[in-house]
């Protein structure tokens, strides 16, 4: 059987279509929307007429569960996502195939962070940063501010305003979480997190529910990866996006499942992506990811952003994979026991805190302003520290073996308790300090 490949090394380059000498059908798994996969779709199976993209779509942590659990009896030829540490997780478990791409012009980085696997277990083919998102008619009618850095979503205007995806079901959220953390340190980024938390009005189940809550004005702000607010201005939303100083820019990639049933499609679906047909077809509207060919931005609207030639996009965070996939399931299973599972209890304490400031700016008072900053430390407070969280004896918790887990619930059990005792007594000290204000 003739490897597609072959074919497609001569003809990609000048985006001509060329025949299929493989099976008809390539399957990929991604985390991707249909706004993604459907363009690349079309212009894939344009570019090898005969040949099929077949997508499951399932979230990026369900993603590598699902190849997993089917390694045995593999029918996935590929997995496409956006998330560095899910391909960690999976070329750590022998589930990745080796492959040494035939694309040219690609640099080794973009920014700080290496484009592809350095040992060739997957590629970048786009990459993207993390941010804040907001529409503009709604933040008129409630007098907010436009945000510029992860701190202004702490600030008492924004309380009930705010979206974001949970970490657990959404690798793009993840990494914008795990992004603080490795920016700012594990505990002041749990602060910042914490403290914008607190003004959340909801954590959705998936991270398209942030964005369409924005485009439609169900919420004001959202906390996206950056495509969310470029593909929505390009649709004709009234939304703006901002990269905080704070952000990271990382690849989405794409890699050969072992074992693949089309392992010659599945080659030929990377050397397409990497193709300049296939970086093109990043810019379109519904899409708007951030090419990895330099040369592809030459034809990009005007003010498209440009990692290459931005040095300030995701310079501050030097983003380490290796420790985002350490901890992965243990910053997840925070947030949510933290976060999630306990927004009333700490949208309390935050609205307590916010009139507690807003008492003492009318009438100061030292032993008032001495308890908020308690409420504050108390709401900040995380009940491990990193070195804990990475720890063996943590993350081991939290494989999905059924022996580990008695341990898993004993510790998110625990978790969810601290958080509930902190945020209880933080609202209580808020509260005192606004009658010694008053």
């Amino acid at each position: 059987m003739l490897r597609m490949l072959a074919v497609l090394g001569l003809c990609l380059a000048s985006a001509t279509a060329v025949q299929a000498q493989a099976p008809a059908r390539v399957t990929v798994v991604t985390s991707f929307s249909k706004d993604v996969t459907d363009p690349v779709k079309k212009a894939f199976e344009q570019a090898v007429p005969g040949v099929t993209l077949e997508v499951q779509n399932r979230n990026t942590n369900a993603g590598v569960k699902y190849v997993e659990e089917t390694r045995a009896r593999n029918q996935v030829d590929l997995f496409w996502a956006s998330a560095p540490d899910a391909f960690e997780v999976l070329k750590g478990k022998g589930l990745l195939a080796k492959y040494q791409t035939k694309a040219t012009g690609i640099p080794d980085k973009i920014g700080a962070f290496p484009i592809n696997d350095p040992e060739g277990y997957y590629f970048g083919f786009a990459a993207s940063g993390y941010g804040i998102m907001w529409n503009t008619r709604y933040a008129r009618a409630n007098k907010l501010p436009d945000p510029k850095e992860w701190s202004d979503l702490a600030k008492p205007i924004y309380f009930d305003h705010v979206a974001i995806a949970a970490p657990s079901r959404s690798g793009t959220t993840h990494l914008t979480v795990e992004t603080l953390l490795q920016g700012e340190g594990w505990d002041k980024g749990w602060r910042t997190i914490k403290e914008m938390a607190g003004n959340f009005r909801q954590v959705t189940e998936r991270s398209f529910g942030v964005p369409e809550g924005v485009n439609s004005g169900q919420f004001g702000v959202g906390i996206v990866i950056d495509f969310f607010g470029f593909s929505a201005q390009a649709a004709g939303f009234p939304v703006k996006f901002v990269y905080p100083s704070v952000t990271t820019i990382v690849p989405a990639n794409v890699g050969i499942v072992t074992n693949a049933p089309n392992r010659a499609g599945a080659e030929a679906f990377i050397e397409f992506l990497l193709s300049d047909k296939g970086q093109e077809v990043l810019l379109e509207p519904a899409i708007r990811r951030l090419p990895v060919n330099p040369a592809t931005y030459a034809k990009a609207p005007a003010d498209y952003p440009n990692p290459f030639k931005d040095p300030s996009l995701g310079s501050r965070v030097k983003f380490d994979p290796d420790v985002s996939e350490k901890r992965s399931n243990v910053v997840d299973a925070l947030f949510d026991q933290l976060v999630t599972f306990q927004l009333a209890n700490l949208k309390a304490a935050t609205k307590a805190i916010h009139e507690a400031d807003a008492a003492l700016a009318k009438k100061d008072n030292a032993q008032a302003r001495a308890l908020v900053n308690e409420a504050r430390d108390l709401v900040a407070a995380m009940p491990v520290t990193a070195a804990e969280a990475a720890a063996p004896e943590t993350t081991g918790a939290f494989t999905g073996a059924k022996e580990k887990g008695s341990r898993q619930a004993e510790l998110e059990n625990r978790w969810a308790g601290f958080a509930r005792d902190h945020y209880a007594q933080a609202k209580a000290k808020a509260e005192e300090a606004t009658r010694l204000a008053k």
